[in-house]
């Protein structure tokens, strides 16, 4: 028998990015054909889609990890390593994400709506794309980044028009049986409902859907029972219906009793949705008429709900007595409130650029070490996840980055000496600059590349200058004469 979820804890985790490759390439007749390293591709993302066709999270309770593809290495020949596969996770309409700390990410509600839940790592440049007048022949590549990984917590509020309140054997899933298609499992014991049953009504020119789900007793809103099950799934609904039971044989139990404590639960919860429960609209129905007994309690109890503001239906779902007004009549509620909301705008594309004194980086002491200091910031840190430390023209490479950034020098006006530990990302080094920038300090040749420094061919002008002097005569001695002559 298939089962219902409506809450998980999942984990994801997208594709590394590939390392870019260091390749010169060759050919016959050209020693120096010059780098040609191609770039690893980008990392798989993970992205949780909309499905209409799904209406459970069972499958992410059974397989709660999910990976993307990483991206393939670069090769020689210029040729760019592949992009890793991207991951679609199904889920339902509806869907909220939020963090293990409860903040929500995302409110997953329309049938197609996408969420990168975690992004792909970039992919690392090889030798060829880093290439420039100063580094002609770089004999390093970059890294490729690791994926992200989050942990989820992915809850199912069910997207329903009206949402039934009532205790259990209220009748809450006979109503629905009798109103719509639905067909909820009935029985004359607490807790029949242990899922949400979604049913879709009409009335008039109206079609609103009616949400049944597990009952509510005093206590919910604090986990009782399947109270908090229960509570999740009325956050959207635009009406919520009280669905009482008059031919209760519990003798401490009244119709109005039950809409007070129903009522308190109510305003005990906290949704994790922006809206609030007490602004919606309410309606009461009186269930169960067919019996004569119940017939006597609601025309008695009516009144005085009529007198809180209340509207009241008198229903019976066995005879259908009351049905059709009712149905009516919460078409008319629905209408009236999807008119009073707000009409929803397409989603913007905001752009934010960077301010101009935004150097995209901040230096602070380090509070654990003397004289220390950490460095935060994205590109810093992208950067040091990229750079291969066995390389030494690669960590050189690295140094040039950061000074560029400027890094070093706001190092320098906070007090840093050399030799100073120093903290980005998850890299401590002792910092030792790579200019003077005001320090009394020795230069070291960190980041130079020993085959550039030894070059054994001869240029051009050396051999011009060698042509002309074996053309001058007396250059190399006088020209020997024949003794014929």
């Amino acid at each position: 028998m298939s089962r219902f979820v409506d809450r998980v804890v999942i984990h994801v985790a997208a594709g590394d990015g590939g390392n870019g490759v260091a390749s010169v390439h060759r050919e016959k007749f050209k020693p120096l054909g010059g780098p040609d390293g191609g770039d690893g591709g980008k990392g798989g993302d993970v992205v949780l889609v909309v499905d209409s066709q799904v209406h459970t999270l069972l499958d992410f309770h059974f397989r709660p990890n999910a990976s993307a593809g990483s991206g393939k290495g670069g090769q020689g020949g210029n040729r760019d390593g592949a992009y890793g596969a991207d991951l679609e996770l199904r889920v339902p309409d509806g869907t909220v994400v939020l963090t293990p700390d409860g903040e929500m990410v995302a409110d997953l509600v329309g049938e197609g709506t996408r969420l990168i839940a975690a992004q792909g790592g970039r992919g690392g440049l090889g030798n060829a794309s880093l290439a420039s007048k100063a580094r002609k022949a770089p004999g390093f590549a970059l890294l490729g980044e690791p994926g992200e990984q989050h942990d989820l917590v992915l809850e199912l509020k069910s997207v329903a028009d009206v949402g039934l309140l009532g205790f259990p054997s209220a009748g809450k899933s006979s109503l629905i049986s009798v109103l719509s298609a639905a067909k909820p499992k009935i029985a004359d014991y607490p807790f029949t409902t242990l899922v949400p049953n979604l049913g879709v009504i009409t009335g008039g020119e109206t079609i609103f859907t009616m949400a049944d789900v597990p009952g509510l007793i005093p206590g919910a809103s604090e986990g009782k029972g399947l109270g908090l099950d229960f509570l999740r799934h009325i956050e959207r609904c635009a009406v919520l219906v009280h669905v009482v039971d008059c031919a209760t044989y519990e003798a401490d139990r009244d119709p109005l009793s039950d809409i007070d404590a129903l009522e308190e639960e109510l305003a005990k919860y906290t949704p994790s949705l922006a809206d609030d429960l007490a602004e919606r609209p309410r309606v009461v129905v009186l269930n169960k008429i067919d019996i004569p007994e119940a017939r006597d309690l609601a025309e008695i109890v009516r009144p005085d709900i009529e007198a809180r503001g209340l509207p009241v239906f008198e229903v019976s779902t066995a005879s259908r007595e009351g049905l059709r007004e009712f149905t009516y009549a919460l078409a008319r509620v629905v209408d009236e409130y999807r008119a009073s909301r707000p009409k929803q705008e397409s989603t913007r594309i905001v752009l934010r650029p960077r301010a101009l004194d935004d150097q995209g980086f901040t230096v602070v002491e380090d509070p654990d070490t003397e004289g220390g200091f950490i460095v935060r910031g994205e590109r810093a840190e992208r950067w040091i996840r990229q750079t291969d430390f066995n390389n030494d023209e690669a960590v050189g490479y690295l140094a040039d980055r950061l000074n560029r950034l400027g890094v070093e020098d706001t190092l320098v006006k906070m007090g840093a000496e050399p030799g100073c530990q120093v903290t980005i990302g998850d890299l401590v080094f002792d910092w030792e600059p790579t200019t003077p920038a005001g320090i009394a300090m020795t230069l070291t040749g960190r980041g130079t590349d020993a085959r550039l420094e030894v070059n054994s061919r001869i240029g051009a002008s050396d051999r011009l200058a060698a042509k002309k002097a074996r053309r001058i005569p007396g250059e190399y001695g006088e020209f020997e004469e024949d003794d014929d002559e």
